[in-house]
């Protein structure tokens, strides 16, 4: 008899976070300080490379959308506008990917035309692309 859920090791730790996290909300969406705590908790998890980009991307996005109050979603670091999570990045690490992603909800206003991107892979934050992610970032709160 297989014990298979259908879903991953990684998608079952995620799950579980995500429960954690709800848990936490209410806390966390009173006090800014305390959801900054626990995403910078989950960065300092990651490896290298991906730590390196999520404390990029972090002072990128408090600068340039500080009304994003950061947090935690699904075991992620998250940025979200009046308890909805806006951006966020995903660690290649997390879900064994050979790239991170940073990516955006329905809640960022990208919207162009009838079909635009949402998600975007990274493997390194040079200047190049931090300009492309500060005009996402700042797009998206707008």
């Amino acid at each position: 008899m297989s014990t298979n859920t259908g879903f991953t090791k990684e998608e079952q730790a995620a799950m579980k976070a995500r429960a954690k996290e709800m848990k936490k909300e209410a806390r966390v969406n009173k006090k800014r300080e305390e959801g900054e705590k626990d995403l910078l908790e989950k960065v300092a998890e990651m490896p290298d490379a991906d730590r390196v980009m999520a404390e990029r991307l972090h002072a990128i996005i408090t600068t340039h959308a500080p009304d994003l109050w950061p947090k935690t979603w699904y075991g992620m670091p998250a940025y979200a506008r009046d308890g909805k999570v806006v951006c966020f990045f995903q660690s290649a690490d997390k879900f064994g990917a050979r790239y991170a992603t940073l990516g955006f909800n329905d809640t960022a206003n990208l919207d162009d035309g009838n079909m635009w991107p949402t998600a975007f892979a990274l493997k390194k934050i040079t200047t190049a692309e931090e300009k492309k992610i500060v005009a996402l970032v700042k797009k998206a709160v707008s």
